[in-house]
């Protein structure tokens, strides 16, 4: 018997076998979950239905979550085929590739408006139609990132898109509280990811990040994974609203120690 046996987690935004919510899907695998599946395009389904296959999902489908109803169909689907839910993973964001370079200044209203409706409101959208499915003590879940909080060379207005993320969150968990469900985001040190290939030097602020973390390293999709299997758990019965660090503690950093 794992943590979550018995439970139905529907999870957005695995991409490759790279993908956060790739690992999210084989820690919940792991613990017993059955698992559903929805990808951003048409080009990605060749990459995602071999790997629900290996967790045994046979619940694949395309979604645009900019679209109101592309939503609702994938979930009128998931009410057909999976019946009711327990776990929502939200691993979803976007922004142009230009409005992450240069300064932030420059960003422009379309791009603003792009970012802040796939990276934020997606999840709001999802949670209103997941919220008739779920089962008691049910759970949400999304991905964050530290540039919400403080300035990160070039994520521009993907770190503005997260900081109201995690404001989504704090309201989503005021909301949905007295429901007797939780909602929480997993705030992950930087990950080569397909979205992060989109911001520029994002190797350089691996390797400084490397050097600056407590623990001296990168993390990866899998320690992402095992969080998200403690707040979809009953271990974390009495958590809601918080964003969970999985950064080798970088947060905690004021200033780097100077090289040795």
């Amino acid at each position: 018997m794992g943590l979550l046996t018995g439970k139905t987690a529907l999870i957005f935004g695995v991409a490759n076998d790279h993908s956060i919510a790739w690992g999210v899907a084989e820690a919940l695998h792991r613990e017993g979950a059955r698992l559903a599946f929805s990808y951003a395009g048409e080009i990605l389904q060749r990459r995602v239905v071999p790997l629900a296959a290996k967790v045994g999902s046979d619940f694949v489908e395309q979604c645009d979550v900019a679209s109101d109803a592309q939503l609702d169909t994938l979930f009128a689907s998931a009410k057909q085929r999976l019946g009711t839910l327990d776990i929502l993973v939200h691993s979803v964001a976007y922004a142009p590739r230009a409005e992450l370079s240069g300064a932030y200044y420059a960003t422009s209203r379309a791009g603003f408006q792009t970012a802040l409706d796939v990276s934020c409101y997606s999840f709001s959208a999802m949670v209103q139609r997941a919220l008739p499915l779920f089962n008691p003590a049910s759970c949400c879940l999304t991905m964050t990132y530290y540039g919400a909080e403080k300035v990160v060379p070039s994520y521009n207005v993907m770190g503005v898109a997260k900081a109201a993320l995690e404001a989504s969150v704090r309201y989503l968990a005021a909301d949905l509280g007295p429901l007797g469900h939780r909602v929480n985001a997993i705030s992950a040190g930087p990950i080569r990811t397909l979205a992060a290939a989109g911001v520029a030097d994002f190797r350089k602020l691996q390797t400084a990040f490397s050097a600056a973390a407590p623990l001296r390293r990168n993390v990866s999709p899998a320690d992402v994974g095992n969080a998200a299997v403690y707040l979809c758990s009953p271990l974390a019965a009495a958590v809601t609203g918080e964003v969970h660090y999985v950064d080798a503690g970088f947060n905690i950093i004021g200033v780097a120690a100077p090289s040795e």
